[in-house]
């Protein structure tokens, strides 16, 4: 059976809840903290969610919405931008205190793909102090360094959807489509994969249940773990994983 070389791994809802439990949390705090009469309920925060990047969000919600807003006289993109450097802040305190976990058969895989030598990357659009706070606090400082590649933030000039994540990871890496697997939770991670021709795994949360996936390769509640099965929920390659209650390095090599 032919193996793939290399995970690549979207980072909010696929690694971690980090939506629900971190970023939505830091958010709001944020918004307090600078005198915003903002406050976003998670209702809300599932349709913000279809606009990819916190910047881009903020000023999507002020332009669909018209919220209170008093007129800063300063460049809007700045402005934003300092917000959500205020939200990072927030949102890296909520991780230090363990808010954020790491979701079922994240950790197992990762360290068994380490050791069966498969290459790491991370694909995001969240930003990189984002990416480094939750690993270091979930697996560790070390981890940092497993990750061959960590592409997030505004390191390409189009956030998913677009493939221009992927296609720098691809690019960077020296890798081929078919060499890697993508890890998402969301639609637009979906579209983002499937533009750089990736084989793609889906992992649903409470946020990204209703997404329409088609075309992905397999969806699944989670990743598993020895005592918590998880469930196949569909995919094209689905019917692979009959039986199957947990995802290994072996057995993801079906979908190559």
């Amino acid at each position: 059976m032919n193996c793939f070389d290399a995970y690549l791994f979207d980072v909010d809802g696929t690694l971690a809840d980090t939506e629900r439990d971190g970023h939505l949390v830091a958010f709001n705090k944020a918004f307090a903290d600078a005198g915003l009469a903002w406050h976003w309920s998670i209702e809300l925060y599932l349709e913000l969610l279809t606009v990819t990047g916190g910047k881009e969000r903020m000023l999507h919600y002020l332009q669909k919405y018209d919220p209170p807003f008093e007129d800063t006289s300063t460049d809007l993109q700045d402005y934003f931008a300092s917000i959500h450097a205020a939200k990072t802040d927030q949102f890296k305190d909520l991780v230090d205190n363990g808010a954020v976990a790491l979701r079922p058969g994240v950790e197992r895989l990762i360290r068994e793909a380490r050791k069966k030598n498969r290459r790491l990357a991370i694909s995001t659009t969240t930003t990189y102090g984002n990416v480094t706070a939750l690993l270091s606090n979930t697996l560790g400082k070390e981890s940092i360094d497993w990750f061959e590649l960590i592409a997030a933030g505004d390191i390409v000039p189009n956030k998913k959807p677009a493939a221009d994540v992927y296609k720098y990871a691809l690019k960077e890496m020296g890798l081929e489509a078919e060499q890697c697997l993508a890890f998402e939770d969301s639609r637009n991670g979906l579209l983002s994969a499937q533009g750089a021709n990736l084989t793609t795994l889906i992992t649903v949360n409470s946020f990204t249940h209703d997404h329409d996936f088609s075309g992905a390769d397999l969806i699944v509640s989670d990743l598993g773990e020895p005592d918590s099965s998880m469930q196949v929920i569909g995919g094209t390659q689905a019917a692979k994983f009959d039986g199957v209650t947990m995802l290994d390095v072996d057995t993801l090599d079906r979908l190559r």
